[in-house]
């Protein structure tokens, strides 16, 4: 006698393999999803990393140039009077040594009155 087969609902073995290539598939689509998900915010933050670091760049630049123009340009010196030294160019040496914050007022004073005596 042939083999029948039964027509209509599949059986419990039927329904069970259905079930696991359902749920497989599944997995593998959320599993791929979720890896496309995860590379695409990688990218994302990347280059916010990138922008945030050409914009550091940017204020870095824009405030040494903004500190380039603040320092006013050097007078050109008056030349030394023959065998003697520039008093003007001593004192000028003495207030940036002091705006520096490396002489102390009364050192400037000191040194200021002992150059101009």
């Amino acid at each position: 006698m042939p083999m029948m087969r039964r027509m209509g609902r599949p059986g419990l073995l039927g329904l069970a393999a259905r079930t696991a290539v359902v749920a497989g598939t599944a997995t593998a689509v959320s599993g791929g999803m979720q890896r496309h998900a995860q590379a695409k915010a990688q990218d994302q933050q990347q280059q916010q990393e990138y922008a945030a670091q050409q914009q550091q760049e940017q204020i870095n630049a824009a405030a040494a140039a903004a500190v380039a123009a603040q320092q006013p340009a050097a007078p050109a010196p008056a030349p030394a009077p023959a065998g003697g030294t520039d008093i003007i160019a001593e004192l000028q040496k003495l207030a940036a040594l002091k705006d520096q914050g490396i002489l102390t007022d009364e050192e400037f004073s000191a040194a200021k009155a002992k150059l101009l005596s």
